[in-house]
């Protein structure tokens, strides 16, 4: 069987429209949090204001005794990694899983209550709009079982 060059031509152009209409209804990839963010930068400074606000804090500074200035330095930047990746930005965390990087140190509720309350301060400074805060604390929150392992002070002293 033998193909015309006129058949040929009529099936490259019905596969350039139907190529062209399924270009011209898909609908365009949306900006990943991470680019709405800011990108790395804006993620490493939000992570800089953010430990800043942790350190400076009087019940929350005790986890960060006792570390070298080269471990303070392996903290953040693996923080600056785990957010980057989890934005969806080019990063990979190779990190410890949080439960494990956690355990044994006690954080209670209250601990969480006051690291997020300055998450949320350090997010303003930095004008991140409402949609973006809001998906920023609902991937932090997805980590607070593996994080929050202190037992609540009440039930501690049954």
């Amino acid at each position: 069987m033998r193909i015309s060059t006129g058949t040929l031509r009529a099936a490259a152009i019905a596969g350039a429209l139907i190529l062209g209409v399924t270009m011209a209804t898909a609908q365009p990839k949306p900006e990943t949090l991470y680019k709405r963010l800011g990108g790395y930068d804006a993620l490493a400074a939000v992570t800089d204001d953010f430990i800043g606000r942790l350190v400076s804090d009087a019940q929350l500074k005790r986890y960060f005794v006792g570390h070298s200035t080269d471990s303070l330095g392996r903290i953040r930047q693996l923080i600056v990694d785990q957010l980057c990746f989890a934005t969806g930005g080019p990063c990979i965390y190779i990190g410890r899983d949080m439960k494990t990087a956690h355990a044994g140190m006690g954080i209670s509720e209250a601990d969480w209550q006051l690291s997020v309350k300055h998450l949320v301060a350090t997010l303003d400074k930095f004008k991140v709009p409402e949609k973006e805060k809001g998906e920023v604390l609902a991937a932090i929150s997805s980590m607070k079982g593996d994080i929050v392992t202190a037992a609540p002070a009440a039930a501690a002293a049954k």
